[in-house]
Order: C-alpha cells, then structure tokens, then sequence
C-alpha cells in the first residue's frame, strides 16, 4: 500500500514538472475558467501516460517546492464531472494528505490520474477550449495536439520506481496512529484495525441528542495511506462501523430566521475487504427543504440590499451583521427554492464575505460544498 504522503515527498523531489506529474498552488473548479483548465490538464495527463498513474500535486509553491497546504476538498463527484466533459475519462481521484507542519484546516491535494489507454477528449466546448480538443503534455505544459500519432509509453518504469520507494510499512503506520492520538487528544481520538491491515482513526467533539450520539469537528484518517478521508469544523456527524465496514452521515443545519435544522447531506460507506483492497461508496441524502415563497421573496430581495452595501464599503448595523452571517446559507435556500439567480449573487458575494470575515466566508465555503455534491449527483 502507498503511503501517500511519501509519494508526493517523492514526486516534488523531481523538483520540476514533466510529463508524469504537475502541481499547483491551488485550482478552483468553481468557475468556467478554472474547471477549463483543471479538466486541459487531466486530459493531457491522461493521454501522456497510457499505461501508468499520473499525478497532479495541489498546495505547493511553484518556485521551490515550499508546501503551503490547501483547504480540505472532499468533492466525492469529481468522476461524475470528469465524466460529465471528457470522452474517454480516465479514472480519477482526489486525495485530501496531512502534513504534521500544516494547520488542521490545511491539506495537500493529490489527484491520480488513471488512463483507459484511449485517447481522452473534451466532449463539449467549455470556457475558450472546443469540444473534440485533444491535449498531450509537452515537457510541464498541458499543450493541444492532433492525435493522428501513436501513444507513446515513456514514463512507466520511472512512476513504478516512484511508488515503490512510496510503500508503506508498520513503523510509519505506528507513527501515524501515535501521532494521531496525541494531536487530537482533545477530541476523544479512536482508532480501529480492519481485517487486520487497514487502521483507521477518527476524533469528534460527542455530543448525545435523543439517546443517538453526534460528532463535530470531526477527523477521520486512513492511517497506512496517510490519507484525511474527512474533516469538518462545521458540519455534524454520525459515525458507525461493525468488522468489515465504517459508515458516516453528514448532517447540515439550514433555516430562516433563527429556525434551523439538520437536515441529511451524504452517506459515506468504506469498505474494507480480505484481499487488502477497500473502497469508499457515497450516496447524496440532501433533500432541499421548501419553505413559503414569499417570505424567500423577501429575504432574497433583503440579501441583495446586504450584498449592495458591502460593495460599497457601508457600514451595517447589529441586525444586518446577523443577516450577513446567515446569506450564503439562506442565498442557498433560496436556489434550492427556484431563485435561480441567487446562484449568481452568492458567487457575486464571495470576495466581499473573504474581506469582511473569516468566518463567514467559511460559511460561504460549506455552502458552495453542498452545492457541488447536488450538482454532481
């Protein structure tokens, strides 16, 4: 089993990028633009490497390598949107990998690219890229290409040779739970050995509500990948796990005018079988809660006069600065009730929420999450 956190060590030891591997100091595929480029790469990647993994290392400082982390993204409908663009799609994953020199919100993101040994496409036109477009790497450049040509294996034996020296083994494993426990000692830290191979730790803040117990600020860690399979400082979880599998379901708190409720985001359901494979199921659960179309029609009118002021820099008063906290979640309710253009305010209001509060714009940053999940479900 790879230990994902000595593979990216090894891949940025290459220093530069080339044709097996990229890395980035951050992508968006919140936008045209940055899904565009995200999906060039995964192509070109794909279509360079026929017959062995690639890779795309996200969180790392273009110039000398420094790892400066990124925020958590635990988009399990990244394959849909691969899949939803590309013809020919590779196999994708995105893998969220701790650093003990990072803050607990920070990750590297790694993304292995997997081909099907056909030439992937855009199917589709998207941003200033045409559908039919072909892209191939050209030394760390993601470049079009006609593709009359045959595929050539060139990065094989030394991707083999980069995660060979990336296996894992029992001492790293046992640095990994012990640092675990000592660095979420504050939040009841476990741990739990699956088919005597795979172990697994997680940490919460417990909470029992109707004899059912509930976690927040929640951790889960696949410790012999070193891989974070969730975190959240936001959101409420259940967790249960019997010998063979470790089931989480993710909960959000939605509502209007101080009235708010959990309502069922995602299932997650990891697998862990006797042949030392395991494999993770999600299944989206949102059902968007309805509420009366007047009052939304008065909120929505009310956010866009909050949105106003902040643009101009205008001071607000105690009851705004309330609202102000609630507008991405309640511009969310809104979309989710057919106000089809509080999609575009709430992206509209991003850059204002990050300038004004951490705070917020994290709250800003949950609701565009939930939002990936239903697009992409």
């Amino acid at each position: 089993m790879i230990n994902k956190r000595l593979l990216i060590k090894n891949l940025l030891a290459h220093n530069d990028e080339n044709s097996f591997y990229d890395k980035k100091r951050k992508i968006d595929i919140t936008h045209k633009e940055g899904k565009a480029k995200f999906l060039k790469h995964i192509c070109a990647l794909s279509n360079s490497n026929p017959k062995n993994n690639a890779y795309i290392v996200i969180g790392v400082e273009d110039e000398d390598n420094k790892i400066i982390g990124v925020n958590f993204f635990d988009d399990s409908k990244i394959q849909n949107l691969i899949n939803a663009y590309l013809s020919n799609p590779p196999i994708v994953q995105y893998e969220n990998i701790p650093f003990p020199h990072l803050p607990d919100n920070k990750v590297v993101g790694l993304v292995t690219i997997r081909a099907i040994n056909e030439i992937t496409s855009l199917r589709k036109n998207i941003w200033k890229y045409y559908g039919g477009s072909v892209f191939f790497r050209d030394g760390s450049m993601s470049m079009p290409k006609v593709f009359d040509i045959e595929i050539k294996d060139v990065n094989s034996k030394i991707v083999s040779e980069i995660e060979s020296h990336a296996q894992n083994n029992i001492q790293y494993t046992l640095d990994g739970v012990f640092d675990f426990l000592n660095e979420r000692k504050d939040f009841n830290p476990q741990y739990k050995v699956f088919k005597e191979y795979f172990v697994l730790c997680w940490s919460g803040h417990e909470k029992t509500v109707k004899n059912k117990i509930y976690y927040s600020r929640v951790d889960i860690e696949l410790i012999n990948e070193q891989v974070r399979l969730f975190f959240s400082t936001l959101d409420e979880v259940s967790i249960t796990f019997n010998d063979n599998s470790f089931q989480i379901i993710e909960y959000v708190s939605l509502g209007l005018q101080n009235s708010f409720k959990y309502y069922e985001l995602e299932k997650t359901i990891i697998h862990f079988e006797d042949n030392a494979q395991y494999n993770i199921e999600t299944k989206l659960l949102f059902k968007p809660p309805q509420f009366d179309k007047k009052v939304l029609h008065h909120i929505y009118n009310s956010n866009n006069t909050l949105l106003e002021k902040l643009k101009k820099g205008l001071s607000l008063n105690k009851n705004e600065m309330i609202d102000l906290r609630n507008l991405p979640a309640t511009y969310l309710i809104c979309y989710l009730n057919l106000f089809h253009e509080a999609i575009d305010k709430l992206n509209e209001a991003k850059p204002y929420l990050k300038n004004y509060s951490q705070t917020i714009y994290n709250s800003y940053q949950e609701v565009t999450r939930i939002l990936r999940k239903v697009k992409y479900s």
